[in-house]
């Protein structure tokens, strides 16, 4: 058999009925009633939101959390066991999940809280600059490094709306994602483009994320951490914040917090996922986003071969990927 990682998408990710056809499987019942119970909203309702509902993230980071979920418990239904996961910004809940460090019903409390507390800090942000609502954006086309070294340059030469423009995913060699205010995304976007960028496209989320704009929210999550407890992990796991290892619970509940102000670093994170001996990934959630990030990095195993990374998120896509097998 061959040794399969698990990998969640994040925020963005989201469509209208995502994971709702795994509902044939008991395993996503009963996972689907216990998210309701404790959601306080009927799951498959919430799924089937509308596309500018599930923007908001006060909704969307439990609706994806669950859809992650399902697909997880629709995969261990079917046989599937990872020897590895991780998570993209968000999925990383689920990762958490999937390696024993949290239980499911103290993961979607824990992503109900940080939804929430998350909206009204971006909802704190926008009434403060009296302007739209703050948010993130892909830069495409630009090393990261080089963008990195662009928006240090102009926060140190200017004082205008770039001082609140942060690095905030580092997804691929080709691509970065800034976070920050309305004003501050306006501007950069011109600037991105003169400097080689070929496109600079706003995401589908509600606030600027992995920045140090969302300190409010980091603060305030940092209580609702103290209440769950957190296992060491029981199979390989990586950190966002550091692109390494959690090594154990005590390191999962520090990172979590920092999981808020801090950027992603998926590049680094896939090659330590590929270090592990994996020989496929499951994308196990909406979405094919994270297969097109790891084809961009190039990532390859430890005996330089390739990696595929397949969809897992519907039952048409788990059923295909018996044949990679």
């Amino acid at each position: 058999m061959k040794k399969i990682a698990f990998l969640f998408p994040g925020q963005g990710a989201q469509y209208s009925g995502m994971a709702v056809d795994l509902l044939s499987s008991d395993a996503v019942k009963s996972l689907f009633d216990t998210a309701s119970g404790i959601l306080g909203n009927d799951i498959k309702l919430l799924l089937e939101s509308d596309a500018e509902t599930l923007k908001r993230t006060d909704i969307s980071q439990s609706a994806i959390t669950v859809a992650n979920l399902a697909a997880a418990a629709f995969l261990g239904a079917k046989g599937y066991s990872p020897c590895a996961c991780a998570g993209f910004s968000l999925g990383e809940y689920a990762a958490l999940v999937c390696a024993g460090i949290i239980n499911t019903a103290d993961c979607l409390r824990l992503v109900k809280a940080r939804g929430g507390i998350m909206q009204k800090t971006a909802d704190n942000i926008r009434e403060a600059n009296g302007e739209d609502a703050p948010g993130m954006a892909a830069v495409i086309g630009l090393n990261p490094g080089h963008a990195e070294d662009l928006i240090a340059r102009w926060k140190a030469s200017e004082n205008g709306a770039l001082k609140d423009l942060y690095a905030a995913n580092i997804n691929s060699p080709k691509q970065l994602v800034v976070s920050g205010t309305a004003a501050a995304l306006k501007e950069s976007e011109s600037r991105f483009k003169e400097a080689g960028a070929k496109r600079v496209i706003r995401l589908q989320v509600a606030g600027p994320f992995h920045s140090p704009l969302m300190e409010e929210a980091r603060r305030e999550f940092q209580t609702a951490l103290e209440t769950v407890a957190f296992s060491d992990p029981v199979i390989p796991v990586f950190s966002n914040v550091t692109g390494r290892r959690i090594e154990s619970g005590a390191e999962a509940k520090k990172l979590a917090a920092l999981h808020i102000t801090h950027p992603v670093r998926w590049v680094d994170v896939e090659a330590a996922v590929a270090a592990c001996g994996v020989d496929i990934c499951f994308e196990a959630g909406p979405g094919k986003v994270l297969q097109g990030l790891w084809k961009d990095a190039s990532i390859t195993g430890v005996n330089g071969n390739d990696i595929p990374v397949c969809a897992a998120g519907t039952i048409e896509d788990i059923l295909q990927t018996g044949d990679l097998l």
